[in-house]
């Protein structure tokens, strides 16, 4: 059994009085593929801010291949060696390419920076060609510039950079989101492909169980900062245990939806404190038995 690439242990990060990350806890292991998924304001981003580096935690930890990322941080690994280190073991595609890329700097130029600060002994044009053929661009797109590349073009460069370091990890938070429906298929078949070749770990955040569904073989669900279940994803998807996962899958438009149903099954799963004095918030049961609703996506 492939040991475990990414570990998160009791994650909590406030702003304010709001829990953002409440206890949040999971595993990747190497050559894995995790889903978070949940609505806006879940706090599946801030979970994966938190586990790149762009956020600290109250409270919890991240490993990575069983090192704690925070003692890396306070310890030797403080100076930009450290910083770089850190970087080479996680890196993040976002859901806009565009955003994250320099419009003034050719692909090659942005790949060619990437491994100067990574790798800076080694002769980066071969590593240029592998990533471009690894990504399916080749070399002719090496010389252009992000405003005369496709939405999917530019996604493949932003993927490429991200694995021009060799991470262990790599964090995809909503990368399909802003694609067209086909542009869509071909980058998750280009991440399914690149999976089979490597070791990398991946870990989607994504409101999109087609793409969950699709890439990922583990799941974790959360609502209001909390895992509110976690399991494979085709248990989890075929026979959701928590309310709040079954509202999640009956939300998919499809034959016979009604809108209306579920804002009435939304209204009901109202936060309830528990008399346990921790504050955590867990969900009424009252949907989870409602007749005439089947929980699975048709």
């Amino acid at each position: 059994m492939p040991e475990n690439v990414l570990a998160v242990k009791g994650l909590r990060r406030t702003f304010g009085a709001v829990r953002a990350v409440d206890d949040v806890s999971f595993a990747l292991p190497e050559g894995g593929s995790l889903g978070i998924v949940g609505e806006s304001g879940s706090g599946k981003t801030t979970t994966a801010r938190i586990v790149v580096g762009l956020e600290r935690a109250d409270e919890g930890e991240v490993l990575v291949r069983g090192r704690s990322r925070a003692g890396r941080e306070r310890g030797a690994g403080r100076g930009r060696a450290g910083r770089l280190a850190r970087a080479r073991e996680v890196q993040m595609v976002f859901q806009d390419p565009y955003l994250s890329l320099d419009p003034r700097t050719s692909v090659e130029a942005v790949l060619r920076e990437t491994l100067r600060l990574h790798f800076p002994g080694r002769d980066p044009k071969e590593r240029i060609r592998e990533l471009l053929d690894q990504v399916g661009l080749g070399t002719r797109a090496a010389e252009a510039l992000p405003r005369q590349l496709s939405g999917g073009q530019r996604q493949r460069v932003a993927i490429a950079r991200a694995l021009a370091v060799e991470p262990a990890v790599l964090v995809l938070d909503e990368a399909v989101a802003a694609l067209d429906v086909s542009v869509q298929a071909q980058i998750l078949n280009l991440l399914a492909d690149i999976r089979e070749q490597t070791s990398i770990g991946y870990l989607f955040i994504t409101h999109d169980l087609g793409v969950v569904r699709c890439v990922t073989d583990e799941i974790v669900v959360m609502r209001h900062g909390a895992v509110i279940e976690a399991g494979s994803t085709a248990e989890v998807l075929a026979a959701p245990r928590h309310p709040y996962t079954r509202l999640l899958l009956e939300s998919v438009p499809r034959p016979g939806w009604d809108p209306e149903a579920i804002s009435a099954a939304r209204r009901a799963l109202r936060p309830v404190t528990t008399g346990s004095g921790t504050g955590r918030e867990r969900e009424e049961e009252g949907p989870q038995d409602r007749p005439g609703v089947d929980p699975g996506v048709q």
